[in-house]
């Protein structure tokens, strides 16, 4: 009696456990976009504190960036080699030290070591793992798993954007106060998630065998992944999308806070929590929509999930240009919040177009060279940007981001007509 108990209590237990470990991967994404945001929201008081120029202080978001697009390759092979529960624990532990330390530094050499590189070079061990385990468990609520994921990358902006930003505001070193707070919160989780989370190996998923054509006996190697990636064309085009998303977010979200306070002559705080609260709410709308929707209809017709990704980032196209235009702050609000839906809908099926597209045994490799390519070119914005704002103005340079999402949704409609149909069907 009490063994049958104990087997139905393991059972329900195990059943129930890719819920779980989708919220204590939530929690990590949280901190990890949250204590990224940290730095905008201090923007400017970072750059008073330390005497530096708008293209300087661009510069430590350029630096963080393209350090984390570098090691985000050998993150994910390192994933599907070694053990991804403890990559996710040791990424989001050295990514939150270096978020804690660079509330401490004296100078922007330093910052450009403690929260451009430490900092990047921990975020990169967090996400190839994170999605692979959830992509792994979860089959049938792939994307709508993968939606509520990234709903933790927007809570974390908007949380952690506000607080730093009003804790900016707090005296000359309200700046270093966030950081320290939050990277303190971020090491505690690290060691939360040592004991709670539990490994998910290739071809695992917690309720099925994996689909047909995922072979995944065996190891993969770098140069074995990236073959395997470089010879999908449709990956490869999926990444070149990416790529222009990453530009134009990582511009978006260094320069909008400042942008605000200057044009709008607003508070630091309330000029940080309003630059990405509408954006990332209207993206709550967009990425819930466009994982729901793209599940029901992936069966039927596969290819939604890269149509998905293709109408998301056309269809932001005019409300980038309208919210760096914006005669006055609701018009620009309401700009953000209509850029933020369609944002939303393309992030929603990211991931799971990408899986769709490689076998299972190469998701968090594939996953880091995606991310590779994109955070390395989406790394030049902070820096392009700060040269544009002190050249011309900030509106101009937030107005040149439209044509990288029509770029992008160039791109990835290319390779839904020129090449998906034929990436699909050698998969299956």
């Amino acid at each position: 009696m009490r063994g049958t108990f104990l087997e139905t209590y393991e059972a329900k237990m195990n059943k129930n456990y890719k819920w779980l470990a989708l919220a204590l991967l939530w929690v990590a994404f949280f901190l990890q976009q949250g204590t990224r945001q940290v730095f905008s929201a201090t923007l400017s008081s970072i750059q008073g504190s330390l005497g530096v120029t708008s293209a300087q202080i661009g510069l430590v978001a350029t630096v963080f960036t393209f350090a984390y697009g570098l090691s985000v390759p050998f993150a994910g092979v390192a994933a599907d080699l070694l053990n991804r529960k403890w990559m996710v624990v040791s990424g989001v532990f050295v990514f939150c030290l270096g978020i804690f330390a660079s509330g401490f530094v004296a100078a922007i050499g330093l910052l450009i070591v403690t929260y451009g590189l430490l900092n990047g070079f921990g975020q990169s061990f967090y996400y190839p793992s994170a999605t692979s385990i959830i992509g792994q468990l979860h089959k049938e609520t792939r994307a709508t798993a993968l939606s509520i994921l990234q709903m933790g990358l927007y809570a974390g902006i908007i949380g952690c954007s506000a607080a730093a930003g009003f804790l900016a505001e707090s005296g000359a070193d309200g700046w270093r106060t966030a950081f320290r707070v939050f990277g303190g919160i971020g090491i505690l989780w690290a060691v939360a998630l040592a004991f709670l989370l539990k490994d998910t190996k290739p071809g695992e998923n917690g309720q099925a065998a994996s689909p047909a054509g995922d072979s995944t006996s065996g190891k993969p190697s770098l140069k074995e992944a990236f073959a395997v990636f470089v010879a999908n064309p449709s990956a490869v085009m999926l990444a070149v999308g990416l790529g222009m998303m990453i530009y134009v977010d990582v511009g978006f979200k260094t320069w909008m806070p400042n942008h605000m306070q200057e044009t709008f002559k607003m508070a630091k705080g309330t000029a940080a929590l309003n630059a990405v609260l509408w954006h990332y709410l209207g993206a709550f709308v967009g990425v819930t929509l466009g994982g729901r929707i793209s599940d029901r209809l992936a069966a039927k017709r596969p290819s939604v999930r890269m149509e998905t990704n293709m109408v998301g980032l056309a269809c932001a196209v005019p409300f980038i240009v309208w919210m760096a235009y914006a005669p006055s702050l609701t018009a620009c609000c309401v700009a953000m919040a209509l850029f933020g839906v369609f944002r939303g809908v393309y992030d929603s099926n990211l991931m799971a177009s990408l899986f769709d597209l490689i076998p299972s045994r190469y998701h968090a490799s594939g996953a880091g060279i995606m991310l590779c390519f994109g955070f390395v070119f989406g790394s030049t914005s902070p820096v392009v940007l700060g040269l544009l704002k002190e050249r011309f103005s900030s509106a101009t340079g937030l107005a040149t981001l439209a044509a990288f999402y029509l770029a992008g949704a160039a791109v990835i409609a290319l390779a839904r007509r020129r090449t998906y149909a034929k990436t699909i069907s050698s998969k299956a």
